[in-house]
């Protein structure tokens, strides 16, 4: 339980080498208590080997301790690879003798069980006093129910299964109940939300933003961060960088601390325009935002638009060329012994389709792109693949790193590939620029496969992919092992991606910008719906909480008919206008409003420049009003 008295959590000069590789360099940091801290980095800059050295599970470099806290401080870390005796049942693993509550509970039924045979021994009668009073003290007496409670919530219901029969996933939703009822100093996190369905991540952040944790945490789920973190460390070029708030606050922070340093304004233009474009999307999320926060984006995204040099950050691979006929599903249906999945099931998938494919773990969807890549079999139906499609496949595992090829080094094992591809104007495709572009520095080109982290593999995976010049790209959990840096770049090419993209993910972040249409397993079916991810669990958040309404016997009034409503050539018109519109009502705004700053004491021109103010301001507020009305009738 967190101790109110408990001192911060110091580090200082902390230093750490992997092989011939520097991962950090004269770290220093302080957690306080109650710190929620999401913790960012690229792959391979050493977020999880950083969790665990404090954890004490890996060394680091020299004699002095680094840390500075209390003998008695207590961390607990749910690491990326779950260890269970296989026999144990869940509860009894999540109850184990770590746990001081389920200890004490464990010394009370002993204590009471001796009394049975013995009730005349008064030492036994002491020892039971004993075992009341402290499991009063750690408040024990219901953790079973709590223990039961959270591994409901986190889906693992089936509390006697013994943990040998569980997937990989199971495994980690009981180790994530371990960590979260275990009393600690500070929870290590890392990756929480793998293998999480979107309501369990839900469940999760607001858990653990409702409980008095200290936290430090790795993640790649950006709502996720966006809602847990209260503060942001980054790992990068072996030193840290702290940002205080969350992952909005880290990227206007970052952005323009990168484009005042002029030597790294490429990575703003890399990664934090398109965030923060992102970011803006929205005028309803915008329209809630503080007027100081709303000018450093308008500063930021002026300034990097000015920024002609550099230009658009573009990833040229030419891909093959695809007809009009790409996938088409007709009355199909697939099941596995004793498990259906699903049937007449009906989609024609089109040359420039975003789809996103979403539902319960072990629903089917890995099991549909293995379908679409023809490694399983329709039962019922047919599946038509037009001549052109080429597809490239993004498996969870790495498929297109063989043994032999640890021990190439990077650009060699691109070039390979690399030789049979070129850009979109017919020259030959630069290893080193592509290699850059997705965040492999030159000092690295001629690193060994072998000495890559999971995520940097991960990402040589995808760039093999890429240069196949596929037009049909399908993607299972791209999310999965992949750093934000380089999601954001992903996300980036996705969008200029002149063929169709079905996508397999959890993230909603990323769902939501890569996708425009979903496929939803539910109860045995696969629903088409239009638009977002996030606009789909809302709607399906809506029905959960009708039908609730409904069997708690509450009147309410019929659902209201949802009649289609078509727009108007004009109204589609604008509506493919508006948001630019209003972006730059919002540069002309901040440049009236600097101009006025500016203008000092020249009355007339100051009134003159008020008059154009106010009227900018008015147009704005109309566009803000045309877009809810358009977004509705979309």
């Amino acid at each position: 339980m967190y101790n109110s008295t408990m001192p911060d959590f110091i580090t200082q000069h902390l230093k750490k080498s992997v092989g011939d590789k520097l991962l950090f360099s004269d770290l220093r940091f302080i957690i306080h208590p109650l710190d929620r801290i999401g913790l960012l980095g690229l792959n391979g800059a050493g977020k999880t080997t950083l969790l665990d050295i404090i954890e004490g599970r890996v060394g680091f470099d020299g004699d002095m301790s680094p840390f500075d806290a209390p003998s008695n401080f207590k961390i607990n870390y749910l690491s990326q690879e779950p260890s269970f005796d296989p026999n144990e049942t869940i509860l009894d693993s999540v109850l184990d003798d770590s746990l001081p509550q389920a200890k004490s509970v464990k010394a009370y039924e002993k204590a009471l069980s001796d009394l049975i045979e013995e009730p005349g021994n008064e030492a036994l009668q002491t020892k039971l006093s004993q075992a009341e009073i402290e499991i009063t003290q750690l408040d024990a007496w219901n953790i079973e129910a709590e223990v039961k409670s959270i591994l409901t919530q986190l889906g693992v219901p089936n509390f006697s299964r013994k943990i040998g029969s569980l997937s990989g996933g199971q495994k980690r939703r009981v180790q994530l109940a371990q960590a979260l009822v275990n009393p600690s100093d500070l929870l290590l996190l890392d990756e929480p939300t793998n293998h999480l369905d979107v309501e369990i991540i839900n469940w999760l952040q607001n858990y653990l933003t409702s409980s008095k944790k200290t936290l430090l945490f790795v993640t790649h789920d950006r709502y996720f961060l966006d809602q847990v973190a209260t503060r942001i460390f980054e790992l990068e070029n072996s030193g840290l960088q702290e940002y205080k708030g969350n992952y909005q606050d880290y990227l206007e922070q970052k952005a323009i601390r990168e484009e005042q340093n002029s030597a790294s304004l490429h990575k703003a233009e890399l990664l934090y325009k398109s965030e923060l474009t992102w970011i803006r999307k929205s005028p309803q999320a915008r329209s809630t935002k503080q007027q100081a926060r709303i000018d450093r984006f308008d500063y930021l995204a002026d300034s990097l638009k000015t920024d002609k040099a550099l230009g658009e950050m573009q990833i040229n691979i030419s891909s093959q060329r695809l007809g009009k006929k790409v996938i088409e599903f007709e009355n199909a249906g697939f099941s596995f012994p004793n498990r259906h999945l699903f049937q007449n099931f009906n989609l024609i998938v089109q040359a420039n389709s975003r789809i996103g494919i979403v539902g319960d773990n072990g629903v089917g969807k890995s099991t549909l792109l293995n379908i679409i890549n023809n490694e399983l079999v329709l039962d019922s139906g047919k599946i038509d693949i037009g001549e052109t499609v080429r597809i490239g496949y993004f498996s969870q595992e790495i498929r297109g790193i063989s043994p032999q090829d640890e021990d190439k080094r990077i650009i060699n094992f691109l070039e390979e590939v690399a030789s049979a591809s070129h850009t979109n104007d017919g020259q030959s495709i630069s290893v080193v620029d592509l290699l850059e572009q997705f965040l492999f520095p030159r000092s690295r080109h001629g690193e060994l496969i072998r000495k890559l982290s999971g995520g940097e593999k991960k990402r040589l995976y995808l760039l093999k992919i890429l240069l196949l010049r596929p037009n049909v790209l399908l993607l299972d959990e791209p999310t999965n092992d992949l750093d934000v840096t380089t999601l954001t770049v992903l996300e980036k090419f996705l969008q200029s991606f002149p063929g169709a993209v079905l996508t397999v993910s959890h993230d909603r972040y990323f769902q939501d910008k890569v996708s425009n249409e979903l496929l939803a397993f539910e109860n045995g079916q696969i629903q088409h719906y239009i638009g977002s991810y996030t606009d789909y669990l809302s709607t399906k958040s809506d029905s959960t909480a009708e039908k609730k309404l409904k069997t708690q016997g509450k009147k309410e009034e019929a659902p209201r008919k949802i009649e289609k409503v078509h727009m108007t050539y004009h109204e589609k018109h604008e509506w493919e206008t508006v948001e630019d519109e209003i972006s730059q009502l919002e540069i002309e705004i901040s440049a009236v409003e600097t101009e006025m700053n500016q203008s000092g004491s020249d009355f007339g021109k100051l009134n003159e420049l008020q008059k154009i103010l106010d009227d900018k301001n008015l147009e704005l507020s109309n566009k803000y009003e045309r877009w809810e009305y358009l977004s509705e009738r979309v």
